[in-house]
């Protein structure tokens, strides 16, 4: 029986044999359309190409793409686990034609590898096409599918739209038959939403454009689009009807039943293939760069997170269990996706602290849900408010309430959850633009084509001649730029440094070689067109720069200097954090600047200062090392032999730039002693003594799991060092002591104050325990329904003295309840408290809460037996203890 792995081997082996590139799967997260969340299909890395904006060497492509369809328009979440086919995270196999062959080759393909190559039942298959597709009829016909069992369909099921405008085209499906056994009818039929005839290709092909008026016409280039879904197919070859009873599925679903000691098909099965399909989908979404957070992708990630975590609570389980199952997922799936073991890691250490952090809140959380439903009629929807308090109390994800509430038949008000977030004012969740490239990326596909791609010689040179090939204003395609007129000038050549990989764009200045005077001021470089076209935004000085002009382009060497100082010394850095904090280090992001480097990298707490004091110390070591910046051309897998970093989420093509530094006995590089070794296309020093001098400002949480480090290089980490000099001797000066002992002196004196701080604050809470200093006085209790309840407004005593008051009044009272006020600075502050045996039945948070709302305060919380809130307004003390009388029955 083949295994998952094997299918997906036999279909792309099968491609490559009819003239088909084998193409990498992109990463989870779309580059080229705005529109998606996540990569949803194989097509969507051939966006550009489908459309004519890109071309590449070759016209036939295959691929076994990661999906994950779990947000926005394309969400399956809800029924995961539930249903024998729906996955959050799935692999679609396809084969793809770019304006070289059609329906005459597509449909054979198709037949040949299902019926030979995977050697189903041909009497097993029945295909459809659009009503009007007799060409695809007939090539069916012609291939050997009897005419019974070619189905005409005439809905948007087999017509395929890229959008409202644009590409378009019938497809055809091939359907597999499970049965008579399992109820269902044909496509087309009334029965067609049974599971007995199964979809298992879809062939689309792309022949014509559609306009905004409805008429449309045949593509110059036509192409064909094909999508079968591994998971699906792999169920079928597999004799299963059920994609969870695959060879993947199975053996994750049994180290799911391991590690919570569950029978795997028990009755609680779906909780395992719940586990099962989210830790795929969680692990290949952090191997792609995404980090749990609470908004964005980021969101979508721990919505995922947390849907598992509780399903894996319902098993029983007591601790973090879904880290411990990466590495079995590593193992089966490992070797197609090399992205997975070098991020193995990283996913263990985030899955592990979500599930440690969810865990805090999700029994609580779970009680308020029983609660809330105990009190329902039966059938009753949980209202909105409800579900909302669970969002934002517990961080309970709306659709992880109606997945606990449909094992009880019931459903959230999601009307009323919402009317509760617009409430709030909380910040809507918005359907998630993506990124991409401007809208009006289409000029810059049109100067690629028109001019070709942008030769960069700045690497060797930071002055060359050039052409201009293209000018840019607003947007749009011109003949010159005017003295006074900004916009972007596109040469031939350029030294110029387009922005990427974090490093800013160059700036400079542009002249004309006919008259040197004649100069456009560059403000920025960047790059366009999937990188292939750089442009220089600029400012005409004086003169005309005009299309075929020749002219000089000068980069700014001190500003390009520091730059390259700063990108260096972030690989340094990289390789420093590394070696002090662990291999999960992995770099998130940067800014190499001319005045500062920013790094961002995973990793889940704050650095010690002892561990930012070793990262800085290893960074200059390696600075005065002066060793050579060497780079070298090579293929990204020779490059990843040899040891080095890629970013995470970066695209590279078939060669790559390698730029190692830094000698050690680390065993990276080609002489086995190469520190830092790193996929990277910037620029920079030539010598690591270059850099000068490294200092870090410090450390920061970026985003959920990633902290990020902001540091100086050169001439900047000299006078920042400089500075701080200066200011310590000021200091010192001040303190009248030598600068080595300004901490130990500075420490003394805080020492001190908070000696007189802890006198000042136990003389004023004796003060008001007598009675004193505008106190009322001699407060007495008073009995409240049988509670002794003694409440006092207090001045002269701050809110941080309270519940030390607090204490010594239920010390004396013994059994009963305290309430205090005290006005602090023209504001209230609010303190309660409840004797350990009465808070069963009275809690200090209700009396607070009471007094608050008098006070023109909201909220209040706490303990039981201790809580505290404040207000606005402490001259309503006496209502406000008016209130909490009332609280107590009184």
């Amino acid at each position: 029986m083949p295994t998952l792995n094997d299918i997906r081997s036999t279909f792309l082996n099968y491609f490559a044999k009819q003239g088909h590139e084998v193409v990498a799967s992109s990463p989870l997260v779309p580059r080229n359309d705005p529109t998606l969340m996540f990569v949803n299909s194989g097509m969507v890395q051939f966006k550009n190409l489908f459309t004519g904006l890109e071309t590449r060497d070759y016209k036939r492509a295959t691929t076994a793409q990661k999906c994950v369809r779990a947000g926005g328009k394309h969400n399956d979440l809800d029924n995961v686990g539930y249903t024998a086919r729906h996955h959050t995270f799935f692999e679609m196999l396809g084969n793809f034609s770019f304006g070289d062959y059609f329906k005459e080759a597509a449909i054979p393909f198709a037949w040949e590898l299902i019926t030979k190559e995977f050697g189903i039942d041909k009497n097993r298959l029945l295909t459809t096409v659009y009503h009007t597709d007799d060409e695809a009829f007939e090539i069916w016909k012609k291939v050997g599918v009897p005419e019974d069992r070619i189905i005409r369909i005439a809905t948007n099921d087999n017509f395929w739209q890229m959008g409202p405008t644009g590409p378009c085209g019938p497809c055809t499906e091939i359907f597999y038959d499970h049965g008579d056994h399992i109820w269902g009818g044909p496509p087309g039929s009334a029965d067609e939403d049974g599971d007995r005839f199964i979809e298992i290709w879809n062939i689309v092909f792309m022949q014509n454009e559609q306009f905004e008026d409805g008429s449309m016409r045949e593509l110059d280039m036509q192409s064909i689009d094909t999508g079968m879904g591994l998971e699906r197919i792999g169920a079928l070859l597999q004799g299963s009807h059920d994609n969870y009873d695959t060879d993947l599925f199975k053996t994750l679903i049994e180290a799911s039943a391991d590690v919570t000691n569950v029978d795997p098909y028990g009755d609680q099965n779906v909780h395992h293939r719940v586990i099962a399909d989210h830790l795929r989908s969680t692990s290949f979404l952090i191997a792609d760069g995404v980090m749990p957070s609470n908004d964005g992708r980021g969101y979508v990630l721990r919505r995922i997170m947390r849907r598992a975590m509780r399903h894996a609570h319902l098993l029983g389980a007591k601790d973090p269990v879904m880290h411990r199952l990466v590495p079995t997922l590593v193992q089966l799936m490992g070797a197609q996706y090399s992205e997975l073991g070098r991020a193995q890691a990283l996913i263990e250490e985030t899955l592990l602290l979500e599930e440690t952090r969810f865990k805090q809140t999700l029994d609580r959380g779970l009680k308020l849900l029983d609660d809330e439903v105990a009190g329902l009629p039966d059938g009753a929807p949980l209202p909105g408010e409800a579900a909302f308090k669970l969002y934002d109390t517990y961080g309970f994800p709306l659709d992880l309430t109606q997945d606990a509430l449909r094992e009880k038949g019931r459903t959230v008000d999601t009307e009323g959850f919402d009317a509760a977030m617009a409430e709030q004012k909380a910040k809507a969740r918005a359907a998630w633009a993506g990124s991409g490239e401007a809208a009006d990326q289409a000029v810059w596909f049109d100067v690629l084509d028109a001019a070709g791609a942008t030769d960069f010689l700045g690497y060797e040179t930071e002055k060359a001649e050039g052409q201009v090939l293209a000018v840019i204003r607003d947007g749009a395609l011109v003949d010159k730029l005017e003295p006074g007129e900004s916009g972007w000038i596109v040469s031939n050549q350029t030294p110029f440094y387009g922005e990427a990989g974090g490093q800013v764009g160059d700036s400079g200045v542009i002249r004309r070689l006919e008259d040197r005077d004649e100069v456009a001021l560059v403000e920025d470089t960047k790059k366009f067109a999937d990188g292939k076209v750089i442009a220089h935004k600029v400012t005409v000085e004086r003169g005309t720069f005009a299309k075929g002009e020749a002219v000089e382009l000068e980069v700014d060497h001190a500003r390009r200097s520091a730059i390259r100082a700063n990108h260096s010394a972030t690989h340094l850095l990289h390789e420093a954090l590394r070696e002090t904090l662990g291999a999960h280090v992995a770099q998130r992001g940067s800014l190499n600047a001319a005045d500062r480097l920013r790094f961002d990298f995973s990793h889940t707490k704050a650095m010690t200062p002892e561990e930012i004091e070793t990262v800085e110390r290893e960074v200059n070591a390696f600075i005065r090392q002066n060793s050579p910046v060497e780079t070298r051309i090579m293929t990204p897998d020779d490059a990843r032999k040899l040891g080095a970093q890629a970013l995470f989420g970066e695209k590279y093509g078939d060669e790559v730039r390698v730029v190692s530094m830094g000698k050690a006995p680390t065993g990276k590089g080609h002489d086995g002693e190469t520190w830092s070794i790193e996929l990277c296309g910037g620029t920079h020093v030539r010598q690591t003594g270059d850099v000068g001098t490294f200092v870090i400002l410090g450390d920061s949480a970026s985003s959920a799991g990633v902290r990020r480090i902001e540091a100086l290089t050169g001439d900047a980490a000299l006078e920042y060092l400089s500075t701080q000099d200066r200011r310590l001797a000021q200091v010192a000066s001040e303190l009248k002591a030598q600068p080595e002992d300004v901490v130990s002196r500075v420490k003394a004196l805080l020492d001190e104050r908070k000696a007189l701080q802890n006198e000042v604050a136990q003389l004023r809470r004796e003060l008001a325990m007598a009675g004193g200093a505008g106190q009322a006085n001699g407060a007495v209790a008073k009995d409240v329904n049988g509670i002794k309840f003694l409440a006092q407004a207090l001045s002269g005593v701050s809110g941080k003295d309270l519940p030390a008051l607090i204490d010594e009044h239920k010390s004396r009272l013994g059994s009963g309840a305290v309430l205090l006020i005290a006005d602090s600075g023209g504001k209230a502050a609010v303190a309660a408290g409840v004797t350990n045996d009465l808070t069963q039945k009275i809690s200090a948070v209700d009396l607070v809460r009471a007094a608050v709302q008098e006070l023109g305060g909201k909220g209040g919380g706490g303990r039981p037996d201790m809580a505290q809130g404040g207000g606005r307004d402490p001259s309503n003390a006496a209502a406000a203890i008016k209130a909490a009388e009332q609280v107590l029955g009184g």
